[in-house]
């Protein structure tokens, strides 16, 4: 199948992008990840999104639809994929769709969660400082307090996680995919998710979404 991920910040998109690529034994790309492969290798694209990026301007549309494309012609996305950070925005759907012809995306999941649930999520995550991985005190506790699991790095609150900047990163958001939900809703391909539920049940809700069992 050919799906997009969406879901705001604290949805708990990563973890149920891992379950649906693994169930249907599709490439999970992310567009972040995807970004910083290339820059790492120094290819073409990654040094052209890097002088954006160094500049401190958003990458271009069309220089994140090639990289995608480009991602999503490799052998193993061949009989499906599922895309988590891209599209964002309308335009970058409609450019998806015709870029992909026949083989456009089947289906889009929106992982729903009100604000107050999200900032309750994010207002206490923790992030190890040298691998980026995160925690939280209440649904994923690191085994020593403050610390890291994988590497022992020390644990703090990114300023971004703090509960002001929560709500105005998740304003942001709901704004700017607004459109892309009434996007893929004109076309029948959307599918809201409770995203409010437990981990095991908003699996369950999306396999069941996808047609496949759980």
């Amino acid at each position: 199948m050919r799906i997009v991920l969406m879901g705001p910040p604290g949805a708990g998109k990563g973890t149920q992008a891992t379950a649906i690529s693994q169930r249907l034994s599709v490439p999970h790309i992310a567009s972040g990840n995807l970004l910083r492969e290339h820059r790492a290798k120094g290819t073409p694209l990654g040094e052209e999104a890097g002088a954006s990026m160094d500049k401190g301007l958003l990458v271009p549309d069309g220089l994140v639809i090639r990289m995608v494309l480009d991602r999503l012609n490799q052998p193993d996305a061949k009989d499906g994929f599922l895309l988590d950070g891209f599209p964002r925005t309308g335009e970058q759907a409609e450019a998806l769709d015709k870029s992909l012809g026949l083989r456009g995306v089947q289906m889009a999941l929106n992982i729903a969660v009100g604000t107050d649930e999200l900032v309750k999520r994010l207002g206490g995550r923790l992030t190890c400082r040298t691998c980026q991985t995160p925690y939280h005190p209440v649904t994923a506790p690191p085994k020593v307090a403050r610390r890291c699991d994988k590497d022992g790095g020390e644990l703090y609150q990114r300023d971004d996680d703090k509960p002001d900047a929560v709500r105005q990163r998740i304003e942001v958001y709901n704004k700017q995919t607004s459109p892309l939900v009434e996007y893929y809703g004109r076309r029948g391909t959307l599918k809201e998710i409770n995203g409010e539920q437990a981990i095991d049940h908003v699996q369950t809700a999306i396999f069941a979404a996808l047609g496949v069992k759980a």
